[in-house]
Order: structure tokens, then sequence, then C-alpha cells
């Protein structure tokens, strides 16, 4: 089994990357859709961050009102590592079960979006960073996500920063360019992990 680090900046392309990959046969760890999982209604996980965040932070049907949340945390890095503290330890249990169902064959991608944030490139046989300009970034999160250019701006500056990233990568990605670029250069890089 390979075990692959993919992580990449808001808005690099991260999840077009995942996709491709998945499409080429690899096993994914989503490390996001996780996240969301773990503090489902219901959870110890979503009951943990209501009762350090407050009840605010749940929404009329008793989900997690992520807009309330990402508003605290993205504006006070103190409680997104009060957040980080809870959530993550949950994220790593689950992603060690779905990595232990994959094959011994199998390339198993880990989406993870704070793998240089939090220091986790040693777990990895490889790292693949996705690349792509802050201003391209912007844009897509502008475009794509409804953000403001602030809001935007405010979430890149939570994260590491491009050079951070690229001091990790064994392989990058740039995506920087059109999908049909970004697909050559994923098709690239899985034929050298498979090759």
């Amino acid at each position: 089994m390979q075990r692959i680090g993919l992580t990449g900046g808001i808005g690099a392309g991260k999840s077009a990357v995942s996709s491709l990959l998945v499409s080429y046969g690899a096993v994914l760890v989503d490390s996001d859709r996780i996240a969301r999982e773990v503090v489902a209604p219901g959870t110890p996980g979503l009951a943990a961050v209501a009762a350090a965040f407050g009840p605010g932070m749940l929404a009329a049907d008793g989900s997690l009102d992520r807009p309330a949340l990402g508003a605290v945390v993205f504006a006070d890095p103190q409680r997104l590592q009060e957040l980080n503290a809870i959530v993550h330890p949950l994220v790593r249990a689950r992603s060690a079960e779905l990595e232990a169902a994959a094959g011994p064959d199998d390339v198993v991608v880990h989406d993870v979006p704070l793998l240089a944030e939090n220091g986790l490139a040693p777990l990895y046989d490889q790292v693949i960073v996705v690349d792509a300009s802050d201003e391209v970034r912007v844009d897509r999160l502008v475009r794509l996500r409804g953000m403001s250019e602030p809001e935007a701006r405010a979430r890149m500056a939570a994260q590491a920063t491009r050079e951070q990233r690229l001091a990790v990568a064994d392989l990058v990605i740039d995506n920087n360019g059109t999908p049909a670029e970004l697909e050559a250069r994923v098709k690239a890089v899985w034929e050298r992990l498979t090759g």
C-alpha cells in the first residue's frame, strides 16, 4: 500500500485532483468529508463543539452552523486551534479505519487540507501539493464559492503559505491553467505513482 498525502490551499483545486485520482483507481480518505461526518447531528463531536463554542453554533435543525463557526474561528487563531483540538483527533481515528479497509496494493490518497500546518508530511510515503497562485485562488473562491474577497483572503491567511506547502512536497501539481491541463498533469502523477 502506498500512503499519499494530498494537500493544497483553499481554492487550489485539491478536490478536482482527488476526484481524478479516484477515477484512476486511488482509494480516497477525504479529511474534509470526515470532518463533516464527525460533527454531524447526534455525534459526540458536535456536542463537544457546541459545548466549547456555545449553542449559537447550532442551526435551527440541530446541525452545525458552519458559517457562524467559520466567522468565529477564521477571525481568531486561538479559537481555530480550539476547534482543531476537538475535530482533528476524531478525523484521525476515522481516517485510520478507512485506510485499514484498503488492499495491500492500493494507492491510498489522504486528502488533508492542513497537512503542512500540522506537520503531517512524515506520515506519508509521498506528499502531493496542488498549487495555484493566490490571485487564481481568490478568483475561484469569489466566483465559485460566493465568498467576498476579504473573506477569501482571511481563509487563505488562516492556512500555510504556498512556500510552506511547497516545502513539504514530493510532487507538485500546478493548477493555474485549464481543466484539461490539470487532468494531463494528474494523469502523469498517477502514472508515476503506479508505474
